[in-house]
């Protein structure tokens, strides 16, 4: 069987090499064209030396492919995707163009007009495990910020469930490498090194992310959800613990059991004994989820990590592609966490 041809739409970001990366390896699929303004003329390999294997130049414009992930910033992505969706094409777009329903919520959030409103009813957004057969009928799929993967995968089992009583709280702390490659004050070495800070305390643009899609598993209950993002001094990595007191009473054990059971069938996503490390999921597309019970308070406690750059966003993408081109969904993924 011919392979499917993948290009890659701004691969000289930190989402857009790891697609690359991802893809160099991939057993069904052939990473045949990409693209990068800053670098256009040039060979990837000459631009990035781990690929050192790969004949390709990077582009000014894609070549022919059936499939693209897109990995440009929003507003950019938009008109971007939408060339594409009009030439037949399959998209993966990582921005977050496309993953709110409401245009107005859009426009709130991320401060301009939505570039393409009459593709936000189309897109599926691209968390396999809650949308896996919708992904896989798709021509557009949005997918998922890195924030919003911790968490909804964190939360998922128990909203539900209807577990919770009022309210959560997701405490999330990334590796800087979740601001992107561009030249930024907050990332530099002498500012982010030895050093861990809160931000965007008055709402985070992945907040309305996080508050659609657990809504969408309990429509009939308004989702009271607070988000405090902290940046710490490590390259890759998203820990999110997440609170919520709970509706009834519910050992540690047969909480864990319900979690178990939500992703009995899921490749990726595993339920832990114990808390897990970011270490634990550096450079594999793994979510490891850890929930428990403080009996003292009746709060619900989750711990989820992933690796931001690979389950929050490449990864998440290669195993959105691998849907939507009806190949084995772990394909080019599998490849276990580094440690330590």
């Amino acid at each position: 069987m011919d392979k499917a041809m993948a290009g890659i739409i701004n691969v000289t970001g930190y989402a857009g090499i790891e697609c690359a990366r991802l893809l160099s390896s991939h057993p069904q699929v052939t990473l045949a064209t990409v693209t990068g303004r800053s670098a256009a003329g040039h060979r990837l390999a000459d631009v990035f030396p781990h690929l050192a294997d790969s004949n390709l130049t990077i582009e000014e414009k894609l070549g022919e492919v059936d499939i693209v992930l897109v990995a440009m910033p929003h507003k950019e992505s938009a008109r971007e995707v939408l060339s594409l969706i009009e030439k037949g094409i399959k998209v993966v777009d990582l921005s977050a163009d496309f993953r709110l329903k409401d245009e107005t919520e859009y426009n709130e959030w991320y401060g301009v007009s939505h570039p393409a409103p009459q593709l936000l009813s189309q897109a599926v957004y691209g968390l396999t495990e809650l949308y896996r057969n919708e992904i896989a009928g798709a021509q557009l799929v949005a997918n998922p910020g890195c924030y919003p993967t911790g968490a909804i995968l964190a939360m998922a089992p128990a909203v539900k469930q209807g577990l919770i009583k009022e309210y959560i709280v997701v405490d999330s702390k990334s590796g800087v490498s979740g601001a992107g490659r561009s030249l930024n004050i907050k990332t530099h070495y002498a500012e982010a090194n030895e050093d861990t800070t809160a931000y965007a305390l008055e709402g985070h643009r992945h907040l309305p992310e996080i508050i659609q899609e657990l809504g969408l598993l309990q429509p009939d209950k308004k989702m009271r959800i607070t988000f405090v993002p902290h940046l710490v001094p490590m390259t890759r990595g998203i820990l999110s613990t997440c609170y919520a007191p709970l509706a009834g009473k519910i050992t540690a054990q047969e909480l864990k059991q319900i979690y178990s059971d939500f992703y009995s069938e899921e490749p990726f996503v595993k339920v832990t004994d114990t808390p897990p490390h970011t270490k634990h999921t550096r450079g594999s597309n793994l979510c490891l989820i850890h929930p428990t019970v403080d009996g003292r308070t009746g709060m619900m406690v989750v711990i989820s990590c992933i690796d931001n750059l690979i389950k929050g966003a490449a990864g998440q993408a290669v195993q959105n592609m691998n849907l939507m081109l009806g190949l084995p969904e772990t394909a080019g993924l599998e490849a276990v966490s580094v440690y330590p």
